[in-house]
Parts: C-alpha cells; sequence; structure tokens
C-alpha cells in the first residue's frame, strides 16, 4: 500500500480528460496534477524547449512527494518519455502512447484502416507507428497533425462553427482519402472535441488514449504494491496560468468533491 499521490502532467488542461478515468476505476488514488497552461501549446515548439519545461514540471511533482508521474500528454510522452524515466530511477514514470498503442493492436486487423490525429510534434516523429508495430505489425496507420484545435480548446472554443469548421478542415479529406474506420485521439485535448468528430462522423470507431492509460497506471500501481487505500491526501490541481477554462472544467470532474487549485509558475522562455 503506498497513499502518496499520484503525479499527472500535461502542457495544459488536455490531461485533465484522464482524470474522470482514473476516479472511476481507480477511485482509491489521489493526485497532484499540473496543467502548463501559461506556455501552451507544446506540440509546436522545439523539441529541447518541450523537454526544458517538462524536466521542469517533473522535477516540482518530485518534490511533492508523488509515487508515479503519468504523462497526461502525447507531445510529451513521444518526445520526452525515455528521458524523464532515466532522470527518474526511483519514481515509475508512465507515458500515454504505449497503452493506447497496445489497445490497437487489440482491437485492429489489417482490413481496418486506422488514422492519428495529434500534434506536429506526436505526428512528425510517428510515435504511434513506432509503438504499434512493437505488438503488430501489417496494420494500415496514417497520420495527420491538427495544431488548431488545442489552443482552441484552452480557449473554450469547443461546440461553435469555429471548431466544427477547423475539424472539417483538417478531416474531411484526411478520413476520405484514406478510408478511415478507426481513429485515434492522439491528443488528451481531444476527447473534448469527440462529441463534435462523432456527430460529423458517425460510423468512426474512436479510440480514447486518456481512458487506455489508466489500466496501466494499476498494472504499475499493482505489481509494485503501491496502490493506495483509504488515502486522506485532497486532490490538488496546478496551473501556470489559472484560466476560467482550467478551473471550470476542474470544477466539472469534481463537482461535489474536495480537491485544491493552486498556482505555480515557472520561467516561460
Amino acid at each position: 500500500m503506498d497513499n502518496r499521490p499520484i503525479g499527472f502532467f500535461d502542457s495544459g488542461l488536455g490531461g485533465l480528460t484522464t482524470i474522470p478515468y482514473l476516479a472511476q476505476y481507480l477511485p482509491e488514488e489521489k493526485i497532484v496534477y499540473f496543467g502548463d497552461t501559461a506556455r501552451t501549446p507544446y506540440g509546436s515548439k522545439a523539441v529541447s524547449t518541450i523537454r526544458q519545461f517538462s524536466m521542469q514540471i517533473a522535477d516540482f511533482l518530485k518534490s511533492k512527494n508523488v509515487k508515479m508521474i503519468v504523462i497526461a500528454c502525447n507531445t510529451v510522452t513521444s518526445t520526452c518519455l525515455q528521458l524523464l524515466k532515466q532522470k527518474y530511477p526511483d519514481i515509475p514514470v508512465v507515458g500515454i502512447i504505449d497503452p493506447a498503442a497496445k489497445k490497437i493492436a487489440e482491437v485492429c486487423t489489417g482490413e481496418n484502416h486506422i488514422g492519428i490525429i495529434g500534434t506536429k510534434a506526436t505526428i512528425s516523429n510517428m510515435a504511434y507507428e513506432t509503438a504499434v508495430r512493437n505488438y503488430k505489425t501489417g496494420l494500415n496507420i496514417s497520420s495527420t497533425a491538427c495544431p488548431i484545435f488545442v489552443p482552441l480548446i484552452e480557449e473554450g472554443i469547443v461546440s461553435d462553427d469555429i471548431m466544427t469548421l477547423s475539424i472539417k478542415h483538417y478531416l474531411d479529406s484526411f478520413i476520405t482519402e484514406n478510408s478511415i474506420d478507426t481513429l485515434v485521439l492522439g491528443c488528451t485535448h481531444y476527447p473534448l472535441i469527440r462529441k463534435e468528430i462523432e456527430k460529423l462522423y458517425p460510423n468512426l470507431n474512436i479510440i480514447d488514449p486518456s481512458k487506455e492509460i489508466i489500466e496501466r497506471i494499476y498494472r504499475v500501481l499493482s505489481d509494485n504494491d503501491m496502490l493506495a487505500k483509504d488515502s486522506s491526501f485532497e486532490n490538488t490541481f496546478y496551473a501556470s496560468d489559472l484560466s476560467d477554462n482550467f478551473l471550470n472544467m476542474i470544477n466539472t470532474i469534481f463537482e461535489g468533491s474536495n480537491f485544491r487549485v493552486a498556482f505555480k509558475s515557472f520561467d516561460i522562455k
């Protein structure tokens, strides 16, 4: 048993999409979350910058005595996972891409046409394609970057004409030209527009990595006898900019429960 909190982080509010699944499947666990809302989006930044920011955040989470670090961000996972594992050998570090890749391999065959959507950083380094091949070869995978989605979502532009036009701009030809039947939401912000995507493309099978990572968290905690029980820790959410959208989303997720919100800044470079 280990009642220390789990540390989650993301470039902004997108990583919060993992938290309802954690509460559903691992209700005893408590968290410290950091959203780098002042420096989002990460997806179009240089890899060196993403790594610098991620190391700052991981150091901060470690200072909060977390028992695990969960990278609730596809961009950071695709660019920094191994680096963070090497820096913190005494803390389990879990990324979001491999659990989703395992799910893709389990549910898809060579007859499927799989589409990966994500940030420029995630798509350019073919993180999902590489991870999926570790589980199964011969799958039809296409990918495309959707860089405008994260800034719009961070601004709360989710269910209006601007978002609809943006989704169609990126996905209409991508889905048609590649005969996509399975779509992977390769950014933790994207579940926040899942309903809009489903309205436009109702026949797609959608895979949400924000859900798939929970099984991996459970397995690591269970294998290391680190599952919590009756923890008195208060769920705590930090952000480098306490935007209204960030606060509203936390209130929605934890309505009726106790939690704490705090500001934490880093050098903005």
